[in-house]
């Protein structure tokens, strides 16, 4: 062959291998998006990268991806997966009355999001709110969620127990949960509850707060199965 006929033959192969920034940017945009949304046990935690590996062990890390303001690992997590979505809307010591009031319009605008799972209520329950202004924040954080996208998949996780204080308001929240749950569900924008809170002990804890390994695999276990459930469902498989 021409050596000419060759340069040619290595610049089209190259122009196949490589994306166009435009090309990148659709691919993107084609694929699922999902917002873990919560406080510091989403942002400073590992069970986000725990539920990657169960999606890409299940063959779906390339047709989803993670999605928020936020993109960092703070624990440095080392889940079987490399490369994992860092996003999320995770932020430390917020509460969800203020998530709901002020913040989340304006996230989802930026960052839309196809499926929502957020565990909220732990900081809410620190500074003094109540059951019903938790349930408040939950239901307008689901309208809102709704008014961006209205066939929204949500989960809602069941709040980890603290191991300094009174229990009682955390167990409070849980167990309004499920009925506010069903009053809200919907057939476009169903909403399921991932139990993370049955079998977590206070020993899963790292510092009373915030989950330890062992207890951000808990939450993944519960959690990465529905995830995978609405992933499943809304790419069609």
């Amino acid at each position: 062959m021409h050596a000419s006929n060759i340069l040619l033959s290595a610049f089209a192969l190259a122009g196949l291998a490589v994306a166009s920034p435009v090309e990148v940017a659709e691919r993107q945009a084609a694929k699922l998006k999902i917002m873990p949304l919560g406080d510091s046990i989403t942002e400073i935690t590992c069970w986000r990268a725990f539920v990657w590996d169960q999606l890409a062990e299940a063959g779906l890390a390339s047709q989803v991806q993670y999605v928020g303001s936020q993109n960092s690992n703070p624990q440095n997590c080392k889940p079987t997966t490399t490369g994992w979505d860092q996003h999320h809307e995770g932020h430390s010591g917020w509460l969800a009355v203020d998530i709901a009031n002020n913040y989340l319009t304006g996230w989802l605008q930026k960052t839309p999001a196809d499926i929502v799972m957020f565990m909220l209520g732990t900081n809410d329950v620190v500074r003094g709110k109540s059951t019903n202004d938790i349930i408040g924040a939950y239901t307008k954080m689901v309208n809102i969620i709704r008014a961006a996208n209205p066939k929204t998949k949500i989960i809602v996780d069941l709040v980890i127990p603290l191991s300094i204080g009174s229990s009682s308001a955390i167990n409070s929240i849980n167990a309004a949960i499920p009925a506010w749950a069903k009053g809200l569900n919907s057939t476009d924008s169903p909403i399921v509850i991932a139990d993370c809170s049955t079998g977590f002990k206070t020993s899963d804890l790292r510092d009373g707060v915030h989950p330890s390994i062992s207890g951000d695999r808990i939450i993944a276990s519960r959690v990465g199965p529905l995830l995978l459930d609405y992933v499943k469902q809304s790419l069609g498989k």
